[in-house]
């Protein structure tokens, strides 16, 4: 009798421990398998495999499908989870993440890569940051809405299913690729948040690394708050491909999966032109015009300096934007029409605040 309630007391605190279901099928298209929860565990090592994840219903009924490539290697290693895509107009990163996927070679891959390269389908398809599956004119960001919740409100069942069943149970570190949205340009430009994610970053070998407490609900904060190291890793301009950034966040990621055993070779040191900032500020135009730019993305200025002029419709001078700190800059307009406040650059530089180490 004892031994029976025994077994049934450890029957009883199994089921009540969280259990993540293995792959789930719902079916295929064009021959790639769709799936509703994905488990790298069960798959077969030495291999890539494509899905489609099922990530919720579209207003018209049909499925949202999301592209997933997973490599796993023929050794046991670290579990890493690369993202692109969340924001519909942000595409380097998508590149980023075809070329690892057809250059990962699984017999000297120790561990896992799952590739997402299109979080956000309705945003691609409308080329648009926000997640836009109908008419709204307030559409969310979807990289706000993390962990979600299924079952909740059309946004919230779409980021808790990824979350759910995508993203976090197959991560023990990733990062999410980004560029800056229309009519604006970034460095290569990473943010972090603690020790581990800094040296993620630096690995990665950006331009610049933000150290930055970041947003609610986005992956990056999202999964470092529940103990999985992420970065956000910002890759130049939207709407387009640049080669040039592509390749230099392919052989990043790479020298991170090197570091983290994933990879055999050497682990290349950062650049030593890295800058280190943990505070940000605008340069704003007070005045409504077109702005034109005094000095490149990347330029180190001092405050007070002339970054920008603002000119009205015949051309004549209406105010020079000059920078509010020391500092670099990282982003710039890419669209000389301004409206009064509008950003017009955006420096950072290192704040010697205790408190701010890992991000003002």
């Amino acid at each position: 009798m004892r031994a029976r309630f025994a077994a049934f007391a450890a029957c009883a605190m199994l089921s009540a421990q969280p259990v993540f279901a293995a792959t789930e099928s719902a079916g295929s298209l064009d021959g790639v398998t769709i799936i509703d929860r994905l488990d790298v565990n069960d798959l077969a090592a030495g291999a890539v495999q494509r899905f489609w994840f099922r990530a919720g219903m579209s207003p018209v009924g049909q499925p949202w499908l999301v592209p997933v490539v997973v490599v796993k290697g023929g050794q046991p290693g670290p579990r890493l989870l690369l993202t692109a895509g969340i924001h519909g107009d942000e595409l380097n990163g998508i590149a980023v993440l075809h070329r690892l996927a057809a250059g990962i070679d699984p017999a000297k891959l120790a561990g896992t890569v799952t590739l997402v390269p299109g979080l956000n389908p309705p945003g691609l398809l409308q080329s648009n940051r926000q997640w836009t599956p109908d008419w709204s004119r307030s559409a969310p960001n979807l990289n706000r809405e993390l962990p979600g919740k299924e079952g909740g409100t059309a946004i919230a069942d779409f980021a808790g299913r990824q979350w759910s069943r995508l993203i976090r149970p197959n991560a023990d570190s990733a990062v999410d690729l980004h560029t800056q949205s229309r009519g604006t340009a970034y460095m290569m430009y990473a943010f972090a948040s603690t020790p581990r994610t800094r040296r993620m970053a630096e690995l990665v070998a950006p331009d610049i690394i933000k150290m930055d407490k970041g947003e609610r609900g986005t992956v990056e904060n999202t999964l470092t708050d529940d103990g999985v190291p992420a970065i956000t890793l910002e890759l130049g301009r939207p709407e387009m491909f640049d080669d040039t950034m592509i390749a230099r966040a392919e052989a990043g990621l790479i020298n991170l999966m090197r570091e983290m055993k994933m990879l055999p070779g050497n682990v290349t040191a950062p650049p030593a032109s890295l800058t280190v900032a943990n505070d940000i500020v605008a340069a704003r135009a007070r005045q409504p015009g077109w702005a034109r730019l005094l000095l490149p993305i990347g330029s180190a200025v001092k405050k007070d300096q002339p970054i920008a002029e603002v000119r009205d419709a015949f051309g004549r001078l209406l105010e020079t934007v000059a920078a509010p700190a020391d500092g670099r800059i990282n982003m710039i307009t890419t669209d000389p029409r301004v409206a009064a406040g509008d950003t017009i650059a955006r420096i950072v530089w290192w704040s010697p605040d205790p408190a701010c180490q890992n991000g003002c």
